[in-house]
């Protein structure tokens, strides 16, 4: 498959997905997003993937949406191969029912969060800054907002999203959007603990973490109890 911005390698039981757009700082377009969404479904789809790993060429992880290409349609380059769906990026992050891995090596900006806030773990360089500038601009990080919930309290998140300068890693790790620095051990001993585990299980548990905030508390552990049932038989 040929994709315009990103590229993806299968490596033993790995998906390697890295955002291949430097020149516009990995700025993600509509056919960026239902790219990264059709890789999602290939990785859910294959049986012997059991870990995503998300990277980005540049010295920029990623910069956010590119406005300009979601304003005028006529800007993006459409890939043929796949129908441009009217996704978020955030949408099709909860769509991965792998465990994944991202690893930064550059900044993160604007809606660039929406990748790092859906992976699993997230590991940094420790020179990598954070920033949320859409107030500045007079917008709001609308989508952002609804994935950093994910991970901090209300208050925590409003005043993130009232903050418009850059931040550390280590404020990123208090925070709890990142899980720690690069290293290569760490990584792989991770990336590794994954390797021997039921496919099946493992996505069944994501999907399920998924699904209970639409649950009412009454019916939270039925539905567990039918998972956990429906993964018996298999």
């Amino acid at each position: 498959m040929k994709y315009n911005f990103i590229k993806i390698e299968k490596k033993d039981f790995r998906f390697i997905l890295t955002l291949a757009r430097p020149e516009k700082r990995n700025a993600f377009t509509p056919t960026m997003v239902n790219e990264i969404a059709h890789a999602f479904e290939l990785a859910n789809a294959d049986d012997a993937i059991k870990a995503v790993i998300i990277k980005a060429e540049g010295p920029v992880f990623c910069a956010g949406m590119d406005l300009h290409t979601f304003e005028n349609a006529a800007l993006d380059t459409p890939n043929l191969s796949i129908p441009n769906q009217d996704i978020s990026l955030g949408q099709v992050f909860d769509s991965l029912l792998k465990p994944s891995i991202a690893i930064v090596e550059g900044n993160v900006i604007a809606g660039g969060f929406l990748i790092i806030l859906g992976c699993s773990y997230v590991y940094c360089k420790k020179e990598t800054l954070f920033k949320l500038p859409e107030l500045a601009l007079g917008l709001f990080p609308f989508q952002v907002m609804a994935s950093l919930l994910k991970v901090m309290p209300e208050k925590k998140v409003l005043q993130l999203c009232l903050q418009t300068e850059y931040f550390d890693v280590e404020e990123a790790i208090a925070l709890g959007i990142v899980d720690g620095f690069i290293d290569d051990n760490t990584i792989e001993s991770l990336t590794t603990s994954f390797e021997n585990r039921n496919t099946k299980a493992l996505m069944a548990g994501i999907q399920a973490l998924r699904q209970i905030p639409s649950k009412t508390k009454d019916e939270q552990f039925a539905y567990l109890k039918n998972c956990l049932d429906s993964l018996k038989k298999h």
